[in-house]
C-alpha cells in the first residue's frame, strides 16, 4: 500500500466527518428532492452522470490560468483573470452536481465525499480570493493564490478520482450484464401476477419480469445507480422505483425517469410459448 492509499484509508475512518456530513446530506437530499432538479444534477437528460462532465470545465479553466501566470507574460494577463473568473462561475453547477451524487453515500465513501467538497471549497475561496487581487492590481498575491488552489484542487481530485473509481460512486451497477440474444426460458407465465415482479436467471443475469396492466416487461433486476433490488420496489404508473435511494425506470425500455440514476436499466423483449414466457436482450 502506497502512502497516499494508506492517507486515504485513515481518512475512511474518521468518524468525526459524520457530524458534518450528516446534516449536510439530509440538506442536500431535501433540496435536491423536486424532481426536476434531481433529474437535471444526476445527468438523467444526457444519460451520463452530470458532475464528471462539468469538472473538466473549471478544473480546465483554473489550470489554463496557472499556466498563463506562470510562463505568459504581461499580455496573458487579461486571459489569465478570465479563466480564474470562468472557473469560479462553473464551479458553481459542479458543486451542486456533486453534492447531489454524494448525498446518496454512506459510511467511509460519505467520509472521502465531505473531504472532497472541503478541499474543493478551500481551493474555491482561493481562486476567488485570487480574482479580488488581480482585480485590485496585487497580481503577484493573485498568481500565488492561485497558484495555491490548484495545489489543492489536485488532491480534491485525487479523492474524487477515489470516489469514482475506487468506491464506485456513479458507476453503472450494470455496465457488465449481457443478456442472451436468442430467446430463453424464464419461468411459467401462471407465476405471474398483475404488478408482482417475479426473479429470473439468464445465465448470470437477474431479470425482474412483471404484468403490468396486462403487459409481460423485463428488466435487469440490479439497479444501475448503487446496485438496488428492483424486484423489492413500488410498481406503479409503468415503472419501477428502487427500493434503496428511489430511482425510476420505464418498465417498457429501461429509461431512467427520475434521478439519482442516469444511466438506463438493460431491458429484455419477452413473449409467451406454451405457457412459459421467454426473455431476450432488447437490442
Amino acid at each position: 500500500m502506497n502512502v497516499l492509499d494508506d492517507a486515504v484509508n485513515r481518512l475512511e475512518r474518521w468518524q468525526f466527518l459524520d457530524k458534518i456530513g450528516d446534516p449536510l446530506r439530509k440538506a442536500t437530499q431535501f433540496a435536491v428532492k423536486p424532481r426536476m432538479v434531481r433529474n437535471l444534477l444526476s445527468g438523467i437528460p444526457t444519460g451520463h452522470p452530470l458532475h464528471a462532465v462539468l469538472t473538466d470545465i473549471p478544473i480546465g479553466a483554473w489550470t489554463m490560468a496557472s499556466l498563463l501566470d506562470l510562463v505568459g507574460g504581461e499580455s496573458s494577463q487579461q486571459a489569465a483573470d478570465t479563466l480564474v473568473a470562468a472557473g469560479l462561475v462553473t464551479a458553481v453547477p459542479t458543486a451542486a452536481s456533486g453534492l447531489n451524487d454524494w448525498s446518496d453515500t454512506f459510511g467511509e465513501t460519505s467520509r472521502v465525499g465531505v473531504a472532497h467538497a472541503a478541499l474543493n471549497v478551500t481551493a474555491l475561496s482561493l481562486y476567488a480570493t485570487s480574482f479580488l487581487a488581480r482585480k485590485a492590481g496585487r497580481r503577484a498575491t493573485g498568481r500565488g493564490l492561485a497558484l495555491t488552489g490548484l495545489g489543492v484542487l489536485l488532491a480534491s481530485g485525487y479523492l474524487g478520482g477515489h470516489l469514482a473509481y475506487t468506491k464506485g460512486v456513479k458507476v453503472n451497477h450494470t455496465a457488465w450484464h449481457e443478456g442472451p440474444a436468442d430467446w430463453q426460458d424464464a419461468l411459467a407465465e401462471s407465476d405471474l401476477e398483475d404488478g408482482k415482479p417475479k426473479l429470473a436467471k439468464l445465465g448470470d443475469v437477474q431479470v425482474m419480469v412483471v404484468r403490468d396492466r396486462g403487459q409481460i416487461l423485463a428488466l435487469d433486476n440490479i439497479c444501475t445507480h448503487e446496485g438496488g433490488p428492483l424486484n423489492e420496489g413500488k410498481i406503479e404508473n409503468g415503472c419501477v422505483t428502487c427500493p434503496w435511494h428511489g430511482s425510476q425506470f420505464r418498465l417498457s425500455d429501461g429509461a431512467a425517469v427520475r434521478g439519482p440514476a442516469a444511466a438506463p436499466e438493460p431491458s429484455y423483449e419477452a413473449r409467451v410459448q406454451d405457457g412459459r414466457v421467454q426473455l431476450r436482450a432488447r437490442p
